[in-house]
């Protein structure tokens, strides 16, 4: 993955099936730079940053699951549908993701993607992404 900090939103891989589904975690701490003003008196991870870091857990799927040594081109979010957002997740709490491949193309890939914290769904969404060159 290229994204580093602020941005890197995930800890840790901590299952993988090659090609199928991936499962991350992160560990949300009330040092994350968004909650300086996300609230500032009730902090609360953005849903976009949510659906971000399902995003990032789906491109290690996909990139790992590519050929060693292909490592031309570099993995592009492009759309999200039926996002659902269930509960907010806060400091302490500990963020798994999972993606689970629904299509793959040569240049596309298509996700399920769901967000727990404590067994609990907080977020879910299908995500689309391409991949393109590096410049």
């Amino acid at each position: 993955m290229p994204h580093r900090y602020p941005f890197l939103l995930i800890d840790r891989i901590i299952e993988f099936d090659p090609g199928k589904r991936i499962v991350g975690l992160k560990n949300v701490t009330f040092n994350e730079p968004f909650f300086q003003g996300h609230f500032p008196m009730m902090p609360v991870m953005p849903g976009v940053l949510i659906v971000e870091a399902m995003a990032q857990t789906g491109g290690i799927l996909y990139i790992t699951s590519q050929p060693p040594g292909d490592d031309e081109y570099i993995f592009y979010f492009m759309a999200m549908d039926k996002v659902r957002f269930r509960k907010p997740v806060v400091p302490g709490d500990q963020l798994i993701l999972e993606a689970t491949l629904l299509k793959m193309r040569k240049n596309a890939i298509k996700m399920a993607g769901t967000a727990t914290v404590d067994g609990k769904r907080v977020a879910e969404a299908e995500l689309m992404a391409t991949v393109g060159e590096k410049k």
